[in-house]
Order: structure tokens, then C-alpha cells, then sequence
């Protein structure tokens, strides 16, 4: 099978180019291992069965001698003998060098199994499943980063998906593996397993705890019935007792941390300007997966579901626009948070880059919405001209970029400055 592009390649590149390792940290089955072979010389797989104990034995020994290959090694699955990590970094310090190690890690990891942080040694890099411009579905005539280079710039551009491609590319989510599968149902099956694979064996794996598999499966139900709201932890955890699991705030708190650690969940934090009273603004964590696919999988629903019930595959439509933004922000090192205060003005997502560059963007799945987000859009911003007006203190940067993102056909920029981007047509 050929390997598609990622977004990440460039990124890897980069950081290879700056600093002596390089971590990558994402979800398992995003594609880390395959994106980082591309660029790797030498490979060592902690998780083969047939080695792992004998490599477990050498770290007790000498854990240098499994960095030994050529460079840039790529260390797959580090976490697995956390002690490597601090070898890398004597080894980086030793070779005064870059590009010298890849490491790859489907989980986060405790800060007291290891000795130093790595910083100055070890870049971090986040990898997400594949957008739709990276699977072929988005034809990328619209660059993100080129409008945030010139955002008074005119657009002409129509999207190639229609609905039912675009429910299917959610429901099937951006996992790498589905490329080589023949069938609609093979490919969304995928997701099925993840979510069967994280329920049964990873939430235990992940910090060796045990943990009830069918209680993680009703967490991720919630989840994923509560996808790109407002949901406190208080009413998951109302939703999953209902469901005959009788499980305390804490042991959900534990859950949800272990998922936090798998990547599986990936909430939203509320970008708090002072535009308004503080306690106007609203501050919880919007929810989300790392991945749309997640939802759908873990509340056994299929493309067909959502083609008879857009009203809910709208909360599935903002999910999969997160991912794809996180994806084309990355090189940027984009964070990503929303607005939303008490008299329900709201910013579905604010993207921050990391020079102070921002957007305000509001996900609509039809037509007649547009009119409704942009609105919302200039509102926000007229807030931000109005705060900086009767304020004395520093000012506070105007958005650089007001998005409406949909699921319609056509490219274009109003003349009241929001542009309307279809998903369909959105790369990096």
C-alpha cells in the first residue's frame, strides 16, 4: 500500500532538523509508527512479543545498548521501558547532534517515571488521525495557513463531497488503516474495534490499574451522546449510574483521566477573554474525541442513523471540523478553544496560533444556518473593538479571521468579511 502524505511529515522534518529526538504523541492507530518509518533509518518495536522481555532485560543492563543503529532511530512505543527516555536524553547531550531519535508513544506517561523532563533535548509534537485532506476527500483549495497570510483575500472554491460522502467520512473517521480495506462496512468497522480495544484492554494497560470494561464502555457512551457540548462531569456521571453503573465521581474522574491519557478523549477549554464579565463567560470543557468515528462507533450507529437525523450528525460535524483544524493548524502549533457566554453568543471554536494570529469559527452543517453563525462571528468581534475603546489596560487583539466552516458546496467571502469555507475544500 502506498503511503498518503501527512501534515506531520513536514512537521517531523522540522523538528528532526532542530533538536536531537523527536516525541510524537497521539492516538493509537493514527498512523505515528507508519509517518515516522518514512523518515527513520533504524527501527527497534518495544511491543514485539518476541523481543520485548529480552529488551526489557538489556534496559535492567545497559539501556544504551538499544539505541545502538542508525540515525534517526526511531524508538517505537517508548513507554513500554520508561527508562529509555532518559537514555535518550544522555545520549542527545553525549552526541551533541540532532536527528538523532524518533520516538513514538500512544499514551501519556507519569513525570516520576522518568528523571528529566527533556526539554531542549526532546521535541513533543501531537499527531491526530488523518483530516479529510489527507484521505483525498477535501480537494484543498482553500489553505488555512494562506488565509491567515492574507485574510482580506477573495475565494472562489466548491467542494466535491455531497452529504452522504461527508456522514460516511465521519462515521468512518480518519483512521490510516481504512485506506486498505475494500468494503464501507470493513472501513467502519474499524473504529467498532478501537473503541472494543480501549473498553477491554488499553484503559487497564495504560497505567496497569484494572479497570471495569463495561463501565468504560457506558463512560464513552455518554461521551459520546454529550459530543461537542457544555456537559458537566456531574451529568456523565448521572447518565452512566442510570445505565445500572454504580460507580462513584472519583472512580469516573479516574476513567476519564485514563482515556485523557490514551488521547481518546480530547476536550475543548473555553477561551475566556475580558470582553465580558467573568462570570458571563462560560468556563467548563466542551467534549470531544480525538477522532468523530469514536462517537458513532461507541453509540452503534451507523451513516444511515445520521442521514435521517442531521440535528444530531451536526454534534458529529463539529467533531470531525475540530480534527481536521487541529491537523491543518499543527505546523503553527495551533490551540484550539471556543466562546460561549450566558446571553448565548457563542464562537464554536477560537484557533489561536502560536504568534497571537487568531480565528473565530462557527461550524454550520446547511445553508440557511450561515447567516446565524456570521452574525454570532461579528458580534464577537465588535465586543473586542468595544473593550479596546473603553479600556485603559492593554489592548486585546481583534481576530484576524472570522469563519464559518459547513457542509455545503461553495467557497466563497461575504461582504461583511466572514468567509464561508466548506469542509470539503479546507487543507493546512
Amino acid at each position: 500500500m502506498d503511503y498518503l502524505k501527512r501534515v506531520a511529515d513536514e512537521e517531523l522534518e522540522f523538528r528532526l532538523e532542530c533538536s536531537g529526538a523527536v516525541l510524537i504523541q497521539g492516538p493509537k492507530w493514527c498512523g505515528k509508527t507508519t509517518t515516522a518509518t518514512q523518515q527513520a533509518k533504524s527501527i527497534i518495536k518495544l511491543q514485539d512479543t518476541d523481543k520485548n522481555e529480552g529488551y526489557k532485560q538489556t534496559a535492567l543492563v545497559k539501556p544504551s545498548l538499544l539505541l545502538r543503529g542508525d540515525n534517526p532511530r526511531l524508538i517505537d512505543e517508548w513507554q513500554e521501558i520508561p527508562v529509555l527516555w532518559d537514555t535518550v536524553r544522555n545520549a542527545v547531550d553525549e552526541k551533541n547532534d540532532t536527528g538523532l531519535y524518533i520516538l513514538t508513544g500512544s499514551n501519556s506517561i507519569d513525570k516520576d517515571k522518568i528523571m528529566h523532563s527533556g526539554t531542549g533535548r526532546i521535541s513533543r509534537m501531537r499527531m491526530n488521525t488523518m483530516s479529510l485532506y489527507e484521505t483525498g476527500e477535501s480537494n484543498g483549495t482553500v489553505s488555512l495557513r494562506e488565509l491567515f497570510k492574507n485574510p482580506t483575500a477573495d475565494i472562489e472554491a466548491k467542494s466535491d463531497l455531497d452529504v452522504e460522502q461527508l456522514v460516511f467520512a465521519a462515521c468512518r473517521g480518519g483512521w490510516p488503516a481504512q485506506i486498505s480495506r475494500k468494503s464501507d462496512r470493513a472501513k467502519l468497522q474499524i473504529a467498532r474495534d478501537y473503541v472494543t480495544s480501549v473498553c477491554e484492554i488499553d484503559i487497564s494497560t495504560v497505567d496497569k490499574v484494572k479497570r471495569n470494561p463495561i463501565w468504560a464502555e457506558q463512560i464513552l457512551k455518554s461521551y459520546a451522546r454529550n459530543i461537542s457540548t457544555l456537559t458537566k462531569t456531574s451529568n456523565i456521571l448521572k447518565d452512566v449510574v442510570s445505565a445500572s453503573e454504580n460507580i462513584a465521581q472519583d472512580t469516573l474522574d479516574s476513567y476519564i483521566g485514563a482515556l485523557e491519557k490514551l488521547y481518546v478523549i480530547q476536550d475543548i477549554e473555553a477561551w475566556c477573554p475580558s470582553i465580558r464579565s467573568a462570570t458571563a463567560i462560560r468556563s467548563g470543557k466542551k467534549r470531544g474525541f480525538c477522532d468523530p468515528s469514536i462517537a458513532v462507533a461507541a453509540l452503534g450507529l451507523s451513516p444511515d442513523y445520521y442521514l435521517t437525523d442531521f440535528q444530531s450528525f451536526g454534534f458529529i460535524f463539529e467533531s470531525l471540523c475540530i480534527r481536521d483544524l487541529r491537523v491543518y493548524s499543527s505546523k503553527d502549533e495551533g490551540n484550539l478553544s471556543y466562546y460561549h457566554d450566558r446571553y448565548n453568543l457563542e464562537a464554536d471554536c477560537v484557533l489561536h496560533l502560536k504568534d497571537g494570529r487568531y480565528a473565530l469559527i462557527e461550524f454550520k452543517l446547511g445553508n440557511r444556518e450561515i447567516d446565524e453563525g456570521s452574525r454570532h462571528l461579528l458580534k464577537i468581534k465588535d465586543l473586542v473593538r468595544e473593550y479596546n475603546k473603553t479600556e485603559k489596560g492593554p489592548k486585546l487583539r481583534e481576530p484576524d479571521l472570522l469563519i464559518v466552516i459547513t457542509g455545503t458546496e461553495m467557497a466563497y467571502r461575504r461582504p461583511d468579511g466572514v468567509y464561508v469555507i466548506p469542509i470539503g475544500c479546507l487543507k493546512d
